[in-house]
């Protein structure tokens, strides 16, 4: 059996049984294909590898200039990989499993202040040809902002989720687990708004002998809703019109601004780590570093003994 078939099974078993997104399988695919080149190159196959060469491996990553991040996420694929031969029969060993990981460099998420977020939000709602782009956009923004979704979790959002006016809005996030995440007053406002011109824009496409649409956001792409990039393209000329930098903005920007803002405002971290969706709580933990970031930004900038010490500096 060679790399490629070695790779497919076992994609195809993440699928299969771990649920696992379309975007984690790529990623999956992209780094073993360059593990499997990797060993092609010194004459060997997956079956053959051994501790020595998956650590010499590495120190290839490395002396590319690879992040730590894209390092620890290529030795968990080959882990994953090899963990899977085993239970298949494949090799009675797993050459990775010894081998520790390089970690991630902690950096800080970029996040937006709430006067920043407001004008984004006003900038949705006004962006648009017709009344109907306006509302879906409006609408696009405030779920976003308002319950900290992932991009993909939005634009995927089926439209029987949005029905009867919901205080709560069930959200399938990674891996196929689901959490309930309440909306905010404006959210449920341009939530109602929307789907009125939705489904009269549906009612209209039906009335043709067209197919209803699943999603609360359609669109006659491939898929069916809104697309990730369509989405970024748009909230790039939001920022725009709000007087923003659009590179301090993207989608995930306002999750971050959600989590952020709701830490600033008391929220307890497990509740936040519920909202967002989080497997561990360690992955919240970074948002009280953002916000400490940001009260020492202030200090520093409105205190008048700081302002004192730099007017003795010069």
């Amino acid at each position: 059996m060679n790399d490629a078939r070695w790779i497919s099974a076992f994609l195809e078993a993440v699928a299969a049984e771990q649920g696992a997104a379309t975007n984690t399988q790529l990623a999956y695919g992209r780094d073993l294909k360059d593990v499997a080149q990797w060993a092609a190159d010194i004459g060997k196959s997956f079956l053959e590898l051994t501790e020595d060469d998956v650590t010499a491996y590495l120190v290839h990553c490395e002396a590319q200039g690879l992040a730590k991040s894209t390092r620890a996420r290529r030795l968990s694929a080959i882990k994953q990989l090899y963990r899977f031969a085993f239970e298949e029969g494949w090799r009675e060993d797993n050459p990775a499993i010894q081998i520790a990981g390089p970690g991630k460099d902690r950096k800080l998420p970029k996040t937006l202040s709430e006067e920043e977020v407001d004008r984004l939000l006003d900038a949705g709602g006004a962006h648009g040809r017709t009344e109907a782009e306006r509302s879906r956009n409006g609408c696009l923004m405030q779920l976003l902002y308002a319950t900290g979704m992932r991009v993909t979790e939005l634009v995927t959002l089926p439209v029987s989720a949005a029905r009867g006016d919901p205080r709560l809005l069930l959200i399938l996030g990674k891996g196929g687990k689901e959490r309930l995440v309440p909306l905010t007053p404006p959210a449920r406002v341009a939530l109602a708004g929307w789907l009125q011109h939705r489904d009269a824009a549906e009612e209209a496409a039906r009335a043709k002998g067209k197919p209803p649409s699943r999603f609360l956001f359609p669109s006659h792409g491939k898929g069916g809703h809104l697309t990730r990039h369509a989405f970024y393209m748009l909230i790039k000329e939001f920022a725009v019109e709000a007087g923003v930098s659009p590179e301090k903005v993207t989608p995930h920007t306002l999750r971050h601004a959600f989590a952020t803002h709701l830490l600033a405002h008391g929220a307890d971290l497990r509740a936040i780590q519920t909202l967002l969706g989080h497997a561990d709580v360690g992955t919240t933990e970074i948002y009280t570093h953002v916000l400490d970031a940001r009260l020492r930004e202030l200090v520093l900038t409105h205190h008048p003994l700081a302002r004192e010490g730099e007017a003795e500096e010069r």
